[in-house]
């Protein structure tokens, strides 16, 4: 049985080779299993760096299907890095699209919102909207305080967006 570690090594190594069809391979077989500690980073790295529509779409096919409860603090860790505004998007994208309970990081997903472009925080509103009945009620207050208070200086669309989700949150 391979390590984690190991597993990781030989990941990164395929994706630095560059080698589309072994990438499209390594991710064929990492969404037959639950995925190891660093899979997640590793891919959402190449997805930042790669031109190859391909392999962003199985990237992102992945990150989309995932199943396993404990991948979401990996995502979270990914999306608190300085990440490009698509990938940012696509990955935000991937938290509600997964079905997984992303309720515990809702600040982050509130502070993503607030600091994003529009098309970010439209991610971020869904993600948030989905967790919604896993929120407590002091949760939910916690949530509308810190939208009321960053989205003051906001005009336009994205106010009218923060509006939304406060009236969701309420």
């Amino acid at each position: 049985m391979i390590s984690p570690q190991n597993k990781r090594k030989e990941l990164e190594h395929i994706l630095n080779d560059e080698n589309f069809v072994k990438i499209t391979e390594s991710i064929k077989v990492l969404r037959d299993e639950t995925p190891f500690r660093g899979a997640i980073e590793l891919l959402v790295e190449f997805y930042s760096k790669t031109d190859n529509s391909s392999v962003k779409r199985q990237i992102t096919e992945f990150l989309n299907d995932l199943k396993d409860q404990p991948s979401c603090e990996e995502v979270i860790q990914e999306l608190k890095k300085e990440l490009k505004p698509e990938t940012l998007r696509m990955l935000v994208s991937s938290c509600w699209q997964s079905g997984l309970n992303y309720s515990a990081y809702s600040p982050v997903f509130a502070d993503l919102f607030l600091t994003g472009d529009y098309l970010t925080a439209i991610e971020c509103f869904t993600v948030i909207e989905s967790s919604v009945e896993n929120l407590t009620r002091p949760e939910k207050d916690s949530l509308i305080e810190l939208i009321r208070k960053g989205s003051s200086g906001n005009i336009g669309e994205k106010r009218a967006l923060a509006l939304e989700l406060i009236s969701v949150l309420e």
